[in-house]
């Protein structure tokens, strides 16, 4: 009987050995590379916590994505109590709960990531946090593959339910997955995915409107690619607030110090709050990085041009008109580009030098940049020198950019020429531009556009067309009088009087203390001969304050 204890003794033996043998030889070094993982919410308050553990040299971890889902700060303790902050955020994964962070650390010893898959039955270890002593093993049992050709593991191992972002790893202690949560607190398998998978998370041009990302309030990685850098940097204004933005544009800066783009956008940034001096800096800088400095003197150009444009009141005599105008200049003597050219005639324009605007949008018209927006610049000139005939014609020219039938595109030019005919008394030619107008625009014109259009028929002698059109205005806006009134003036003028007495009640009705309903009441009636029922309405629009019913008495009340 002892011979039978003493060798089932040693064969526990020599089984544990086996076991533990090859953990036992890295264990205590990989454990080194395992931390816990705390997220905390706004004010602070601890919001999520996992493991994780370390897959670079210069701070670069693995670990959960669930704790930062909401998040505002982190922190990981690793195995030696010392505690690092969550730098940046590198990538994540919210359907295998991964995601990939740097921490503010010298150097870090991270975890040998597997180069090949584990075979279903290769024996694998997952190491807890702070264990120096033994890791759990487990056997892979069941292997799917997820996303392009990575690896999700299902292993036979006793789980503690704490066990996500955990590393598991082969005999050689090289890591093949991050463990996930346990399905139940009860379930005796272990789910992993491949931890090349979670290793490969990388930050785009466009991870900044990424759901997953966005749901994580701490900064942002930039890609280490230099386009997709400049992509994010494009894309960053509208998708970051100011605070966010201001700490993405110095990351920019510093990761890409040799880029002028960089300098550029954060001069832009600076002088957008006023900062001009710290504009100056940046473009000072980016002008002197290199070749090819024409787009920074351009970009400074139009720095200068809008903050005395949109900021006048900014105290800063450096940023002047003239100032702006050199920069523009200087772009253009750098690289001869039309919108170098444009930048010119624009600054022309706000320093009151039409002329010579009017000048460089004669050269502008042989160039590529010849559009309609370029004739209606070159018009704007044209009607601050009081020159209606060349305004009338720049116009002309943008609406000859497109054929008929015309599409909508060309409805804002049409629109600013009717105006300008309008303008110069050139009436029935303006309403012929309305008409062009309505039939692109059909759904968006309004009472505006009917009374507009209306002004002008009846300067035209148009009358029937006009009395259509205030119609149609008073149908858009049954309760604007002013509509009334005008529709009434013009029955009385055109001899529709019982049409005017109709109108005139509805204004009544619909404004009984203004004067107007009771002066064109009296009015038709007059024209009727009905005197006495006329100046009577005539001496009530009189008492309502109406200066022109005077006359009116005077002239049918004897």
């Amino acid at each position: 009987m002892k011979r039978w204890t003493a060798l089932l003794f040693f064969i526990c033996i020599l089984f544990i050995g086996t076991v533990e043998a090859p953990a036992q030889s890295w264990v205590k070094k990989a454990s080194k590379s395992v931390f816990t993982l705390k997220t905390f919410d706004a004010g602070g308050t601890l919001l999520g916590s996992s493991y994780g553990f370390f897959v670079g040299e210069h701070g670069e971890c693995i670990s959960s994505y669930e704790p930062f889902r909401g998040a505002y700060s982190a922190t990981v303790i690793d195995a030696a109590g010392k505690e690092y902050a969550v730098e940046a955020i590198l990538g994540a994964n919210a359907t295998y709960d991964v995601a990939k962070f740097r921490v503010t650390i010298k150097k870090s010893q991270p975890l040998a990531i597997v180069t090949q898959d584990a075979a279903i039955g290769t024996p694998v270890w997952m190491l807890p946090y702070r264990n120096t002593r033994s890791a759990i093993e487990g056997t892979v049992s069941q292997k799917e593959t997820v996303g392009t050709g990575y690896s999700y593991y299902t292993a036979i191992m006793a789980m503690p339910p704490d066990a996500a972002g955990l590393p598991l790893l082969n005999e050689g202690g090289e890591v093949v997955g991050i463990m996930q949560k346990p399905a139940t607190s009860a379930d005796t398998l272990g789910y992993a995915v491949s931890a090349v998978f979670a290793d490969s998370l990388r930050i785009n041009g466009l991870s900044i409107n990424d759901a997953v990302m966005r749901s994580i309030n701490i900064k942002k990685a930039l890609p280490t690619d230099l386009n997709q850098a400049l992509l994010t940097l494009f894309v960053a204004p509208s998708s970051l607030d100011s605070t966010a933005y201001s700490l993405l544009l110095d990351d920019f800066v510093a990761q890409f110090p040799a880029q002028k783009d960089g300098y550029v956008a954060r001069a832009q940034f600076a002088a957008n709050g006023g900062r001009y001096a710290d504009a100056d800096r940046d473009i000072a800088q980016a002008i002197s990085i290199g070749d090819a400095t024409d787009e920074v003197h351009y970009s400074y150009s139009k720095l200068i041009y809008n903050k005395n444009i949109y900021k006048p009141q900014d105290d800063y005599p450096a940023w002047t008109f003239d100032r702006a105008l050199a920069e523009a200049q200087s772009a253009f003597e750098l690289n001869p580009l039309p919108a170098y050219q444009q930048q010119q005639a624009h600054i022309l324009y706000a320093m009151t030098r039409y002329s010579e605007a009017s000048d460089i949008y004669q050269q502008l018209f042989n160039s590529a940049l010849r559009s309609p927006d370029i004739f209606v610049e070159a018009a704007q000139c044209k009607l601050m020198q009081a020159d209606t005939i060349g305004h009338i014609a720049m116009l002309d020219s943008a609406v000859a950019m497109f054929n008929r039938p015309y599409i909508r595109e060309a409805a804002p030019y049409i629109m600013a020429r009717a105006q300008a005919r309008i303008d110069a008394g050139r009436y029935r030619e303006a309403v012929l531009d309305l008409n062009d107008y309505e039939q692109l625009l059909p759904t968006r014109v309004n009472d505006s556009f009917y009374y507009l259009r209306f002004q002008a028929e009846v300067e035209g002698r148009l009358y029937q067309q006009a009395l259509n059109d205030i119609s149609k205005a008073i149908q858009q806006s049954p309760a604007e009088a002013t509509y009334y009134s005008e529709k009434a003036s013009l029955e009385v003028r055109v001899g529709l009087y019982d049409e005017a007495l109709a109108t005139a009640q509805e204004i009544i009705q619909l404004a009984p203390e203004a004067s107007d309903g009771y002066l064109f009441l009296g009015l038709a009636q007059c024209l009727k001969g009905d005197k006495t029922s006329g100046v009577g309405n005539l001496r009530r629009a009189k008492e309502l304050g109406d200066n022109q019913a005077d006359a009116l008495i005077e002239r049918y009340g004897n």
